[in-house]
């Protein structure tokens, strides 16, 4: 039987450095050779030549100290490789000269093809396309062992394509948001609204010339995996009985399967991701509610009987799903875990003893990343698995992490124009909120003895106490590395902290002690695309804001003596609520910012533009 394409493709990395290079992602149903076939000549305009207030640094090749540091440095994993290169399987990878690097240019031209390799059961590929040409826009085909799978015959979309910059790129638009909770209505109508990546795609697609982003930046929460859909509940019953703990919860990578499968098979999702490129990071839901939120949380989940398979099916299937595609080319030819898993008749032991690795030694693997786009610097921060537990020494990333963070910032000063710093925690909250956290954190620590350590410690889950906020002395490094790439006479032209999570949107400035950066510098929160917004949050997050909440806040820190940060800051765009995607212009030096809405009038749903400013205009 002909392999059939199961999921994808996803359009994921593509290349600012040369413009040739770009990957694809898929999963087919059966092992086979997964080719990514270009249409013929690369035409049209690409990226980087979009004109109105939008940016663009270094190629994001190869990376030095870019993802996939730390898992380099694993014996294991590079062991695992070795032994695998004496039995290919029919997974493994055969059609390419190196572990991960770019395949012959196919007969007719741009192109590439990768054996799938084998993971509990499911066959995936990372394509790698060599061939492109800058500032092209070029359509594209997926075949298994030969024969087409994508586009479908009947497709009602655009075609997919891939469009690569001008070099050098003058300008890049990112589009961002997070927590998607992709399970379709029970009723006809949707009663959490509009999905803000379903409206997106709509409209590019009915036009498919007009302005669309460079890149699409997920900032966690793609999937919630505490939180199934009834269908998704009622295939699981199936499976084992839901009255025993994990419950209506997934348990293990199967399960995680579906939850992929149920938000990008989307049909208007599915041809988004595919001619869209996208870098992703996971939040709590990723994985569960709550996710590292403090040592006894951890403690007492790995007292579970089912955590175990839990915690590493969540860590395999974000490696396989979506960790994968934000590694550019170069440094997938030098990660020994995906050279294991490609090379193994079955990778499914080799990605077990990473994700094992992963989560009883976090600092041994690095989940962050960088990725250049012309003279926009882009660092994607692991806000989850990095942290440090430990209420003696409580931090958002460990020592290596913090070092790895300010090492990419500082690196070649003057090379590029805008920072843009992804978090899926906001750094900069409203204050009430912020002061809050502080105050939890410094009572779980102790500062006001062991009922107080409790009371903290039972408010800190309940209340999903865990930003910047409630790890104190991270909060502190961040903000003074903020202030120090943004002095100095090399300093950008913006720093931007792009968050979620919060499921509502804000545009959040410093008011920063002498002397001030020279950069301007904003905190840009964008959440839920596609989530409920209870009224209890709606009142919270105002409150957070308003003059009262701030005289409260200030109250609750002086009880926990946890001192004032060394930044204030205030609110300069929102609160808004609703399902909506934030969008960046960057061109030279200026800044743009776009806010949309998912709404519905006479003419159906679309994409509302409620909110556009200029962030900066530039020398």
């Amino acid at each position: 039987m002909a392999a059939g394409l199961r999921l994808g493709p996803l359009l994921r990395y593509v290349d600012w450095e040369t413009g040739e290079h770009a990957t694809v992602w898929i999963e087919a149903d059966r092992p086979c050779t997964a080719e990514v076939r270009c249409l013929g000549a690369p035409s049209g305009e690409g990226p980087g030549e979009v004109p109105g207030p939008t940016a663009g640094g270094a190629g994001a090749s190869g990376v030095p100290g870019g993802a996939g540091a730390r898992s380099a440095r694993s014996a294991q994993g590079a062991q695992s490789a070795e032994e695998a290169q004496s039995h290919q399987s029919p997974d493994s990878t055969q059609s390419t000269g190196s572990t991960g690097g770019p395949s012959a240019v196919s007969p007719k031209g741009a192109g590439g093809s990768a054996r799938t390799f084998r993971i509990e059961g499911h066959h995936y590929a990372l394509i790698p396309v060599s061939g492109l040409s800058p500032a092209s826009s070029t359509e594209y085909e997926v075949l298994l062992d030969g024969r087409r799978v994508w586009p479908p015959a009947d497709s009602p979309y655009p075609p997919s394509v891939i469009r690569t910059p001008a070099i050098p790129a003058e300008s890049v638009r990112v589009a961002f948001g997070s927590c998607r909770w992709s399970a379709p209505p029970a009723r006809k109508r949707d009663p959490i609204g509009p999905d803000a990546l379903d409206t997106l795609a709509a409209r590019l697609a009915a036009e498919p010339e007009a302005e669309r982003p460079d890149l699409l930046v997920l900032l966690g929460d793609q999937v919630y995996a505490d939180a199934t859909s009834q269908e998704t509940q009622r295939w699981m019953a199936t499976r084992r009985d839901l009255g025993r703990p994990p419950g209506t919860q997934v348990a293990d990578y199967e399960e995680y399967t579906r939850l992929y499968e149920e938000s990008w098979l989307d049909p208007e999702v599915r041809w988004l991701l595919s001619t869209v490129p996208s870098c992703m990071i996971f939040d709590d839901h990723d994985v569960i509610d709550d996710w590292n939120t403090s040592a006894s949380w951890v403690a007492e989940m790995r007292a579970t009987p089912w955590w175990r398979e839990r915690i590493l099916s969540g860590l395999m299937s974000y490696w396989v799903h979506q960790h994968l595609g934000n590694l550019s080319p170069a440094e997938l030819a030098v990660d020994p875990v995906y050279a294991a898993v490609r090379d193994a008749p079955d990778g499914t032991e080799a990605l077990r003893a990473f994700a094992a690795r992963a989560d009883t030694d976090p600092a041994s693997v690095r989940w962050s990343y960088r990725r250049d786009f012309g003279r926009t610097r882009l660092l994607m921060i692991d806000t989850r698995a990095a942290r440090v537990l430990d209420e003696r020494c409580r931090a958002m990333l460990d020592d290596e992490e913090a070092r790895w963070l300010r090492d990419q910032a500082l690196q070649a000063p003057g090379s590029y124009d805008h920072l843009l710093i992804g978090t899926s925690l906001p750094w900069l909250l409203p204050p009430a909120i912020h002061d809050v956290e502080s105050w939890n954190a410094a009572l779980c620590r102790g500062a006001r003895g062991a009922r107080w350590a409790r009371v903290g410690e039972n408010l800190r889950r309940r209340a999903d106490l865990e930003h910047w906020a409630a790890f104190p002395s991270s909060f502190e490094e961040l903000t003074a590395l903020i202030r120090e790439v943004g002095s100095g006479p090399l300093a950008p032209s913006t720093v931007c902290v792009l968050s979620g999570d919060v499921h509502h949107a804000y545009v959040a400035e410093p008011r920063w002690p002498d002397p001030a950066p020279s950069a301007r510098v904003f905190q840009l929160t964008c959440s839920p695309v596609h989530n409920a917004v209870h009224a209890s949050v709606r009142v919270g997050f105002r409150f957070g804001w308003s003059r009262a909440g701030r005289r409260l806040g200030r109250a609750m820190a002086r009880h926990g003596r946890t001192g004032r940060p060394t930044v204030r800051w205030d609110k300069s765009g929102g609160p808004w609520f609703g399902n909506q995607l934030m969008t960046l212009t960057l061109n030279g030096r200026s800044a743009g910012l776009r806010l949309d809405q998912t709404g519905t009038d006479r003419t159906g749903t679309r994409l509302l533009t409620v909110d556009e400013r200029n962030l900066t205009h530039g020398p």
